[in-house]
């Protein structure tokens, strides 16, 4: 209970925070608002200083230097498994990065621990010293989780803080 409590504490915490936002600032969404559009069917490309196949597991890992793309969203960090099907052809089902994760598109720039891609629900979760920043906004949490099919994020995990600009006045 005490859980559930804390979850609808922090999404009403998020709710609040964007209310204010908009309300003194015309603050959009930090998290998925140009992220939504992105393209999962988009081929991925990488390099990494190792690629190891674990074909038995049905998963690639990369390791050392590792940089994933795929329409305009990057992935760096010092690891990340690969999950996939082979039934004919080969299709991703997961990308799990470890070690200093950091994820780009655009202007936008989110860190963690841990970043978890999941190519079948189109939700891409970052656990650990989550930071997300757009131009000079922040959002901090335990862990971000971004819906890349309606483009609506949650933060939560721990307190979560952040820093919005406010508009200059002429």
């Amino acid at each position: 209970m005490a859980r559930l409590v804390s979850n609808r504490t922090a999404r009403t915490a998020i709710l609040a925070a964007a209310t204010f936002a908009a309300a003194f600032g015309g603050l959009q969404s930090l998290a998925a608002q140009s992220i939504s559009g992105h393209d999962s069917n988009a081929p991925v490309n990488y390099a990494a200083d190792r690629i190891e196949l674990q074909g038995k597991q049905d998963r690639v890992v990369l390791s050392g230097n590792v940089d994933v793309t795929q329409a305009g969203l990057r992935v760096r960090a010092a690891q990340t498994v690969v999950d996939f099907t082979d039934a004919g052809s080969l299709k991703i089902q997961r990308i799990t990065a470890t070690g200093g994760v950091l994820v780009t598109r655009g202007d936008e720039t989110a860190r963690g621990d841990v970043a978890i891609y999941d190519f079948n629900r189109r939700i891409i979760t970052m656990v650990g010293n989550a930071t997300l920043r757009r131009g000079k906004d922040t959002l901090n949490a335990g862990r971000f989780v971004i819906d890349l099919n309606s483009g609506v994020s949650a933060a939560e995990g721990g307190r979560v803080s952040g820093t919005f600009s406010a508009p200059k006045n002429n």
